[in-house]
């Protein structure tokens, strides 16, 4: 039984090749879930997690819920008939509760074999809707599930030279959305580089480049 009714049937018999991590940005977790069970809102996730790592189903993985909205990863749209979506319970400032990431792992790990989806297919909700959502944020340890290989993390061993057009076809073959390359640099670094500032530099473009080699 669905604990959400915002959902629908996945389009053009498509199935889940992605997972989108979002934060809720909302007090609690029982917030978040009255606001993804209110058919008011037309917003839903497939789970959410709570800050203790409760664990709640609000739509089967079967289904489309209504999660990533518009964007697109990959060079195709409809986001939300090719993934599953998990609600973290985070504010989107605060880092993310031990507890929370334990039971994101032990979720993760279940999803990504029933769907046969590879450590790439996880990804941020800003990675697929640049300038509109920031979330999971800059505090989430995309470097953590990396190591459980469950997402990806790219490693460089040096910088190369500043190069704009090799970042953009870097950074758009392994999934980034066609947007300009202010928001692509603001975006890659959201996931990548927290924290860093300034004009694209040599390790920006190393990232990039060794993204495709992970």
């Amino acid at each position: 039984m669905n604990l959400s009714p915002n959902h629908g049937p996945r389009r053009d018999g498509l199935r889940p090749e992605l997972v989108v991590l979002h934060y809720t940005a909302m007090p609690d977790a029982a917030s978040a879930k009255r606001a993804l069970c209110d058919p008011a809102r037309e917003v839903s996730a497939h789970w959410l997690i709570a800050r203790d790592g409760q664990v709640v189903q609000l739509v089967d993985e079967e289904l489309r819920a209504w999660h990533a909205g518009a964007g697109q990863w990959r060079g195709r749209g409809d986001v939300n008939s090719r993934s599953i979506g998990i609600e973290l319970d985070n504010d989107g400032a605060s880092p993310f509760a031990a507890a929370l990431m334990d039971a994101l792992e032990g979720l993760l790990a279940g999803i990504l074999a029933r769907w046969s989806i590879p450590p790439s297919g996880v990804i941020a909700h800003s990675d697929m809707a640049p300038g509109r959502k920031r979330d999971p944020g800059p505090r989430f340890d995309w470097l953590r599930l990396a190591r459980q290989g469950m997402a990806v993390w790219p490693e460089c061993e040096a910088p190369t030279c500043p190069d704009a057009d090799a970042f953009r076809r870097h950074a758009r073959a392994f999934g980034y959305p066609e947007v300009e390359d202010a928001l692509l640099l603001e975006t890659f670094r959201l996931r990548f580089r927290p924290g860093a500032k300034g004009p694209l530099d040599g390790i920006d473009c190393a990232l990039a480049a060794a993204l495709l080699r992970d």
